[in-house]
């Protein structure tokens, strides 16, 4: 019997300082101090409280808890919102030759994503091309919401940017959606980490309404969507949602129903969600075939190994397995099936590469 995959959906990856270009420290776009104890912006700075965000020791921690492979998504502060347009595609360059490296050089170990700004559409379909063509990614990184070329603040899942999705249905692309930057465009003081606790899900849910509301799933049908950290508050917001759409139809013309896009096929979640109430909801919702492994290591929201919390990567599934809401099965697919299938879809030939690719 073949041994079964642990593959995490979810992950994070610094650049060593070193790796940083001089523009990004000098423009106060983003680097890491030399001691690796901070990453920092112009105004903004955050501690680096794990050492496996760097690639050794990335490797290392993989090695301890027996994890295959994992999935690396570009850095948030790296959506370049607000940023001069030349400073942008630069920063998101480096972003995306970064990642294409680590894939490059440890393909049994990472498979990485790349990032566009949506804000300028035609850059982002050439970057695309670039990222698919000539460095051979196959994950594309969005944020829920951006800031567009007039300074305002928008949802991924625009119709200005169907042309972003059609080229990833053209290129059976998977397509990561992930929160970022809600306190420059939500009114509220930055205190209590509220943004990353509330708003970050808030901000995914909003996104979900508009790919699903715009029959995303249906339209672009070689796109697969994975929303972030179990787009959780989506899932206790989905009777409200429908109850919205049947009682004021005339708010949603033109709009597809809610329930259309529950448990489809090519929307998926990871299991980010922190307690297995959640999770049980989740899965209750969508089936347990559009869940996959999501650790966002090694932020400390991630599932991270805690004293605290007595957590360990995966504790969440053998939790559900033991409250009987996963069967060791489910858990399984969980950590290989779903994962591959977010990645490559229907195509038997580029799973067959990536499990070959991951296996050595």
């Amino acid at each position: 019997m073949k041994r079964k995959l642990r593959i995490n959906g979810h992950s994070h990856l610094l650049p060593y300082p070193e790796e940083i270009p001089k523009f990004m420290k000098d423009k106060g776009i983003f680097w890491v101090d030399k001691d690796r104890k901070f990453m920092l912006q112009k105004d903004w700075s955050r501690p680096v409280t794990d050492s496996s965000f760097f690639l050794n020791e990335k490797l290392e921690w993989m090695e301890r808890y027996k994890i295959d492979h994992a999935v690396v998504l570009n850095l948030s502060q790296l959506y370049g919102n607000g940023l001069r347009v030349e400073e942008m595609k630069q920063a998101l360059r480096f972003q995306n030759d970064f990642n294409a490296k680590v894939q490059h050089e440890n393909p049994s170990k990472f498979t990485c994503g790349f990032v566009v700004h949506p804000g300028f559409v035609r850059g982002a379909l050439w970057e695309i091309e670039r990222c698919v063509e000539e460095l051979g990614l196959q994950l594309l990184c969005l944020p829920t919401h951006y800031m567009d070329t007039i300074g305002t603040w928008r949802c991924i899942f625009d119709e200005e940017n169907e042309p972003i999705f059609e080229l990833a249905s053209k290129y059976n692309l998977a397509v990561e959606i992930h929160p970022y930057d809600g306190e420059k465009f939500i009114k509220l003081e930055n205190t209590a980490w509220r943004f990353h606790l509330i708003w970050m899900l808030a901000q995914c849910a909003d996104a979900y309404h508009f790919l699903t509301l715009n029959g995303y799933a249906d339209k672009y049908p070689n796109m697969r969507t994975c929303f972030a950290h179990g787009g959780q508050l989506a899932q206790i917001n989905l009777g409200r949602r429908i109850q919205g759409f049947d009682g004021r139809p005339d708010l949603f013309e033109g709009k597809v129903h809610p329930r259309k896009a529950v448990g489809h096929k090519n929307i998926f979640f990871d299991t980010l969600v922190h307690d297995t109430g959640s999770l049980k909801l989740l899965v209750e919702n969508q089936n347990a075939k559009q869940v996959l492994m999501g650790l966002d290591d090694p932020y400390p929201l991630g599932e991270m190994e805690s004293a605290v919390q007595s957590s360990y990567p995966g504790k969440i599934l053998d939790l559900a397995k033991e409250r009987d809401i996963l069967t060791q099965e489910e858990c399984d697919a969980i950590w290989e099936d779903n994962v591959i299938q977010w990645l490559c879809g229907d195509d038997e030939a580029a799973k067959k590469k990536l499990v070959n690719r991951i296996l050595g």
